[in-house]
C-alpha cells in the first residue's frame, strides 16, 4: 500500500534540516498568527515537513544552528520549496513551566531568549513540545504557492507527495530512548498519540 500525503507542518528550514540530520526530535510551538481559534492544534499525526526561511531568527538560535540561517527580507518566499522529509508526531506535551522548559534545551536548537519570548508571547498557553520520528523521503521540489504563506502551522499541499522507500532518520532505538528522557522530563503532562 502506498502513503500519500498532503498535509504539512511548516516550520524553520533550520529546524527541519536539524530534524533530518537526527540532532533533534524536538518542536516547540505555540501556533502561528492565523491559527484557528488563536491556538496552536495537532491537525494530523503524520506530516511532511515544509521549511520556511522568512521568520527564522539566528539570535533564537543555539550556536551552530544561528550561523546555518541566511537572512531574508519580509515577504520573501523562494519560487519553489523542496519537501525532502516528513514525519510522525508520537507525542505532544503542553507545557507552561520555565524550568521544564529551560530542562528541555539540550534536546532542541532553540537557545534561552526563544524559550523566554515565547512563555512571554500569549502567556496563558503553554508551548507546546512536539516529538516527531522524521523520516527522508527523495527531495520533491514542488512551486511555491501564495496559500502556503503567511504566518499558519498547517498548510494543505495541492499535490500529494508519496512516501516510497522512506526510512527513519533514526533507529528505533535511538528515538525511543530520546523520548523517553524528554518525556521523564515532561512527567504526565503528554498528550499521548501512539
Amino acid at each position: 500500500m502506498q502513503l500519500n500525503l498532503t498535509s504539512a507542518l511548516k516550520e524553520w528550514a533550520v529546524a527541519v534540516e536539524a530534524l533530518e540530520q537526527g540532532k533533534t526530535i524536538m518542536l516547540l510551538r505555540k501556533g502561528g498568527i492565523s491559527e484557528q481559534g488563536g491556538r496552536f492544534q495537532v491537525k494530523s499525526d503524520r506530516v511532511l515537513l515544509y521549511p520556511t526561511y522568512e521568520h527564522q531568527q539566528p539570535a533564537l538560535l543555539k550556536s551552530g544552528y544561528s550561523e546555518q540561517v541566511t537572512p531574508v527580507t519580509s515577504g520573501w518566499h523562494p519560487k519553489t520549496v523542496t519537501i525532502s522529509s516528513w514525519a510522525e508526531i508520537t507525542a505532544i506535551f503542553p507545557v507552561s513551566e520555565e524550568n521544564t522548559v529551560k530542562a528541555l534545551l539540550p534536546y532542541h536548537i532553540w537557545n534561552e531568549q526563544f524559550i523566554s519570548d515565547r512563555l512571554k508571547w500569549k502567556p496563558r498557553q503553554p508551548i507546546y513540545i512536539l516529538l516527531l520520528r522524521t523520516y527522508k523521503l527523495a527531495p520533491q521540489t514542488i512551486a511555491y504557492s501564495s496559500e502556503y504563506g503567511g504566518c499558519k502551522s498547517w498548510i494543505d499541499m495541492k499535490e500529494a507527495i508519496a512516501l516510497n522507500d522512506t526510512q527513519p532518520v533514526l533507529t528505533d532505538a535511538a528515538y525511543y530512548h530520546l523520548k523517553a528522557e524528554i518525556r521523564d522530563l515532561v512527567s504526565e503532562k503528554a498528550i499521548k498519540l501512539n
